[in-house]
């Protein structure tokens, strides 16, 4: 009997708004799958309140209570989730991530977007929010700002429709720009670019020591940053004694935008397989979170210095998921925000969005931005430089604007 593709994935919407909307996953398993379905999940502003997964190492099932926008797109959603599970043939055996092992794909198409249009506040969030709602994904931007009043946007951008080539894509896109810039736009261009224009845009691999430091501080000391800018009480213990072929990973933590997103990451990268786990929010925000793991050889960890690793850097994730700071450059001020790169070379949605959206909400200008990917110390970040207009930094403290893009890019606004 075969195994009907609507199956893989059901939505149940929530009867009442307020009331979390119940998504089923039952599709062939591989390791990171998790980690790949809540980041869609992430991706379209959906909070995992609950959560419960459990496989045979061939197949999985996994249920996710979700709390949903009223403007959620649930069709999109669904399509995205089902892509992102293995094709039913793939379930006579566990496809663990190993980046050599991955049939190769080509790399999606890049396009260069020009917008040159007149600035105001908060305009660069907007457009951003139209990119994001179109399913267009921000790589590189380089944002300007001319002493005449008027703005360059440069996004380098992929679609996940894949249709950005096509006229009627690339006029749905100005027309959705059009209606939010409120007739601000002098000229629009999409192009697709070679991989000699996206080589010449890349910028250096490795960040000067001094920007580093400013955000790395948390690595380079025993003193963790202040209170507000890291996520307290993060409680990581691991057992051996309860199962005979798994080990209980135990988590109890403050809740925050993509919890679950930074968990199944951490798993796998490390190459971790899930065969049982259960996630639940209690009341004040605490998240519980119990998972039965095992390595890529089907064994426990009982090596100590392999369950301090992993014990540690769930610890770390956790509390610091992203990192923030705003720092002096001479006279100006800029914005350093960094996300941790998956091996998958795939980066944390919608940070872009969420600084930008902070910035507006302060009546901060942006002068400059520019977003590009380094290698920090043995990982790839990705980090966004945002340098603030200089009359409006003045006027709100460096801290204020600290907390808030903390505080938005966490969910706790």
């Amino acid at each position: 009997m075969g195994f009907l593709h609507d199956d893989v994935v059901i939505i149940r919407q929530a009867d009442k708004e307020g009331e979390p909307s119940v998504i089923t996953v039952n599709c062939p398993d591989k390791t990171g799958l998790g980690c790949d379905l809540c980041r869609i999940l992430l991706f379209f502003g959906l909070n995992i309140v609950r959560g419960d997964v459990s496989t045979d190492g061939k197949w999985c099932f996994i249920v996710f209570w979700v709390v949903c926008k009223p403007t959620t797109r649930w069709e999109l959603v669904k399509k995205r989730l089902v892509g992102a599970c293995p094709s039913c043939s793939s379930a006579s055996g566990i496809s663990y991530y190993r980046s050599e092992l991955q049939s190769p794909r080509p790399p999606p198409d890049v396009f260069l977007l020009k917008l040159f249009c007149y600035d105001r506040k908060g305009l660069l969030h907007d457009v951003t929010q139209v990119l994001c709602s179109l399913e267009l994904n921000i790589k590189k931007v380089k944002v300007s700002t001319t002493p005449d009043g008027t703005v360059m946007d440069l996004f380098f951008i992929t679609d996940t429709r894949e249709l950005l080539h096509t006229k009627i894509r690339q006029e749905e896109t100005y027309k959705a720009l059009e209606d939010v810039t409120q007739d601000a736009i002098i000229s629009f261009n999409v192009e697709k670019v070679g991989p000699e224009i996206t080589a010449c845009s890349q910028a250096s691999p490795f960040l000067p020591p001094a920007i580093t430091e400013d955000i790395f501080n948390i690595e380079t000391s025993n003193d963790l940053p202040s209170v507000s800018l890291t996520s307290n009480n993060v409680c990581v213990t691991m057992d051996n004694s309860l199962s005979p072929a798994h080990t209980l990973v135990q988590i109890v933590c403050q809740d925050h935008k993509g919890l679950l997103y930074d968990i199944m990451r951490t798993l796998k990268d490390y190459n971790i397989q899930i065969s049982y786990g259960r996630f639940y929010i209690k009341q004040g925000k605490k998240c519980e979170i119990d998972l039965f793991i095992m390595q890529a050889d089907g064994k426990k960890i009982v090596d100590p210095s392999k369950q301090s690793a992993l014990s540690s850097r769930l610890k770390m994730e956790l509390q610091q998921p992203l990192r923030v700071a705003v720092v002096s450059r001479g006279p100006d001020t800029e914005l350093l925000v960094a996300n941790p790169v998956e091996l998958s070379s795939k980066g944390r949605p919608l940070v872009f969005y969420d600084i930008t959206l902070a910035l507006k909400m302060l009546n901060t200008c942006i002068f400059s931005a520019e977003i590009a990917r380094h290698m920090i110390g043995d990982r790839e970040w990705e980090v966004y430089r945002v340098l603030l207009d200089e009359g409006d930094s003045l006027s709100i403290p460096r801290r204020k604007v600290e907390e808030e893009v903390w505080k938005r890019l966490m969910g706790w606004e």
